[in-house]
């Protein structure tokens, strides 16, 4: 959370859609230059544009209703969703001598926190894109609603990541969240209760669909010298000295050697190993939160020159689990929240009650209540944000295992890993990881999939919801992931 965060705020209010067509186009004449610029990506290539033209064409003939579930696996993926709405759709349509409207856009839903980090002015920007806010750690009604009208008749598609946030993995799914099922029922049950109550003649009921996208990257030359500067980076500011007889001349653009990749390996495990006997002795210290620390295992290593690890990936994947659940717990222990649920379900909760202690909806007018009470507010406000921070380091770790990298030591698997950890360490400087280092020029692989039909289901919905439910999501993760390319 930004620094403000630490004064109380009024409630957090909805930002509605107010899309402007003015501000899409000048969003869209500047995307390319963002795209180069910001997000570091030099190419964006579409398989299977030719169906989405398809969709759209039927959307704006009023016979399909459809969402587009896109992976998301770093925080350019909307800007690369942009870019094949915008441009890449409309130059196949007119390939293929499609008619379609000016616009081709898409509704899309994000995190209402993105805001309060990246700045208000994203909010409006948002607003006038027809971004549709939501609140995921609690049951928001305004934004349900608004998602569910503008799926059964707003003027554009829906867009949202099904796996709830960025998990920082090229390959790997997050798990999916049953929203984006519980969206498509409610959009095919809205659509058949309106058909019901027309009149007789009318066109039949547009079927709706779930149209999974895949999004991948992959660099154009793999930075493999940046990575390593990087690493060392990161290795001094852990406390490690980096191993004097570390393979040198390492170049962008040229593979290195078996010898080579297995040294950068063996420092990468060697880093992640030495963070979570620190986080682990943090939080048996500070916490007594009972944290299985390595018996003699040493807690800095500021003259470290030793590249030997000493945990197997699966052990270190286990105590990275464990450690995870310690740091949840010790701020639900704060929020006198319960630990139960999935990691990603826990987060939620945790961010829903720090949001509950500083934006005050028993304070909505903050400029008449005493100073007394003000003060007491801006610390109960600043003791939240402080708690939310155990949170913010599961969160950047969520899909991390210790064997992703030793699977497939690719540039892309080193990088997204790197980062990961230059995240956690930002954090635990006490600084923000954003704006991302910036490790290499890339290229977006977009992947239109094979629509999932909702109102095929509907009956099986009527008949046992939550199953439905389940199915749908389960289908969508299965679509999803047979998408990736290794």
């Amino acid at each position: 959370m930004a620094s403000s965060m630490t004064q109380a705020q009024p409630p957090l209010a909805f930002i509605p859609p107010d899309f402007s067509p003015l501000v899409w186009w000048m969003a869209r004449s500047l995307l390319p230059f963002r795209l180069r610029q910001t997000c570091g990506i030099a190419d964006i290539q579409i398989a299977n544009i030719e169906q989405l033209v398809t969709l759209y064409h039927q959307f704006e003939q009023g016979n399909v209703r459809f969402l587009l579930a896109f992976r998301h696996p770093t925080t350019h993926d909307p800007d690369c969703l942009f870019y094949l709405l915008s441009h890449a759709l409309p130059k196949a349509a007119k390939r293929q001598g499609v008619p379609l409207s000016p616009q081709t856009h898409a509704h899309f839903i994000y995190d209402r926190g993105i805001p309060l980090w990246a700045g208000g002015y994203v909010g409006w920007l948002y607003s006038k894109l027809g971004g549709i806010p939501i609140r995921r750690g609690r049951a928001d009604t305004t934004s349900l609603r608004v998602i569910r009208q503008k799926f059964a008749s707003g003027a554009f598609p829906i867009a949202a990541a099904p796996e709830g946030a960025n998990n920082g993995h090229n390959e790997v799914v997050a798990p999916i969240e049953p929203g984006i099922a519980q969206f498509g029922f409610w959009c095919a049950e809205d659509l058949a209760k309106a058909a019901d109550c027309s009149e007789t003649g009318m066109k039949p009921t547009p079927p709706v669909l779930i149209v999974p996208i895949g999004v991948q990257y992959r660099y154009l030359s793999p930075p493999w010298r940046q990575m390593e500067q990087l690493l060392r980076q990161l290795e001094r500011d852990a406390g490690l000295t980096s191993p004097s007889h570390a393979p040198a001349f390492l170049q962008d653009g040229t593979d290195p050697t078996e010898a080579q990749k297995t040294n950068l390996y063996r420092r990468l495990f060697r880093l992640g190993e030495h963070l979570l006997r620190l986080m682990e002795h943090y939080y048996d210290k500070f916490y007594q939160a009972g944290v299985a620390v390595q018996k003699g295992a040493p807690t800095h290593a500021s003259s470290s020159t030793d590249d030997q690890v000493t945990l197997s990936n699966e052990e270190f994947s286990r105590r990275l689990q464990a450690l995870m659940d310690t740091a949840l717990t010790v701020a639900e222990q704060f929020f006198g929240l319960p630990s139960k649920g999935n990691v990603p379900d826990r987060c939620r909760r945790l961010e829903q009650a720090a949001w509950d202690r500083i934006f005050r909806e028993d304070l909505k007018d903050l400029d008449v209540i005493s100073a007394v009470e003000r003060g007491l507010a801006d610390r109960v406000a600043e003791e939240a944000d402080l708690r939310i921070w155990h949170m913010r380091l599961v969160e950047t770790f969520v899909s991390v295992t210790g064997n992703y990298v030793r699977e497939k030591p690719s540039a892309e698997r080193f990088g997204e890993t790197l980062i990961l950890v230059w995240d956690m360490v930002s954090r635990l400087k006490g600084k923000s990881p954003f704006p991302y280092p910036k490790l290499g020029q890339r290229r977006a692989f977009l992947t239109v999939g094979e629509p999932l039909s909702v109102s095929d289901r509907l009956p099986a919905y009527r008949s046992n919801r939550r199953q439905a439910v389940t199915t749908l999501t389960q289908d969508l993760q299965s679509a999803l992931e047979a998408m990736i390319q290794s």
